[in-house]
């Protein structure tokens, strides 16, 4: 039962993150911290996972031709700061904090996409 779980857990990633980019992303971390009740592994360990399944993605949009390199050029090394310090603050923020900002971004990013 569990390994039917995980691979349905893991095909539901994986599809939204093909059609969202990483928003396969937020599903992990709901998973992931379902499963073992800690919220920063389930951050770090949904960062992995999406890794992997982005570069999947951007393989098939690449040789697709829906993007080119040299369009995500341009944000990569912005993109890499923030990783790495977001990495860094995942260790200093309390579970009860990072909990809260999660669940405010969440609901910011659903709110601008049902008003748009």
């Amino acid at each position: 039962m569990n390994f039917v779980m995980h691979a349905l857990a893991g095909a539901s990633i994986g599809v939204l993150n093909g059609l969202f980019g990483a928003g396969g992303g937020i599903v992990a971390v709901g998973f992931l911290s379902r499963l073992d009740g800690n919220i920063k592994s389930a951050h770090a360990t949904a960062i992995l996972i999406t890794l992997f399944l982005s570069a999947a993605s951007s393989y098939m949009y690449v040789t697709s031709g829906n993007v080119t390199f040299s369009d995500a050029l341009p944000f990569l090394p912005g993109g890499m700061i923030g990783a790495i310090a977001g990495a860094l603050f995942l260790k200093k923020i309390p579970d009860f904090w990072l909990r809260k900002v999660f669940a405010v971004f969440i609901l910011y990013s659903a709110t601008r996409l049902l008003l748009r």
